[in-house]
């Protein structure tokens, strides 16, 4: 009986001294941000890209190292959305104010079929001149979709050339390092982008 008793003594201990342990470390640590796009920093996948821009440049994302970038999957002819999300961007950057060139956007095009590098460069650099466009070959954009955890989808219409492109909405937002830390739902507003980008932009 009293080697049972000193056991549960000796356990008991330990728990305690766990517990006042992880307490401690819990009290000392830095609060983690809070945002307002879903949180997924240190996800295994959006980790990177090696595409061709629209002025046939290869880019990477450590080629915007100490940018927040916010990476989007569109297409030139998409009526709604894509338009919709780059204008956002646009009154993004102008939230920032003096951070504003610390933004750094970032389309992808889920038609490479139709978007040429001209179509390209005329689409981005109407919203900003400093946006990028990136065209992967089909085979590039079946990898790079599935890094990302996309979807796409071609959707015929009433000629070959009239057809669709079924996407997934949201942005990915990658800090200064070049880590995915942010996935921001289509329709999540400029302010609330805003707000999160100022939050990785801290020092």
């Amino acid at each position: 009986m009293k080697l049972i008793r000193r056991r549960r003594l000796v356990t008991s201990l330990v728990l305690g001294f766990a517990a006042c342990s992880l307490a401690f470390v819990t009290g000392c640590s830095p609060d983690k941000p809070k945002f307002n796009a879903i949180d997924v920093t240190g996800a295994n996948y959006a980790k990177s890209f090696a595409l061709k821009d629209h002025t046939g440049q290869e880019r990477k994302l450590t080629d915007f190292k100490g940018k927040v970038v916010v990476v989007f999957f569109g297409y030139t002819q998409c009526p709604d959305v894509c338009p919709t999300t780059m204008t956002e961007l646009v009154e993004v950057k102008r939230l920032l104010g003096a951070n504003g060139d610390k933004l750094q956007a970032v389309f992808i095009t889920v038609d490479p079929a139709r978007d040429t590098a001209e179509l390209l460069n005329a689409y981005v650099t109407n919203f900003d001149p400093d946006f990028v466009a990136l065209i992967p070959t089909p085979e590039q954009l079946a990898e790079v979709a599935k890094e990302f955890k996309i979807y796409y989808k071609k959707v015929d219409g009433k000629t070959p050339t009239s057809y669709t492109m079924e996407h997934s909405a949201g942005s990915y937002i990658f800090d200064g390092q070049g880590q995915v830390r942010l996935f921001s739902r289509y329709g999540s507003g400029a302010q609330a982008m805003a707000q999160d980008i100022a939050v990785l932009l801290k020092p």
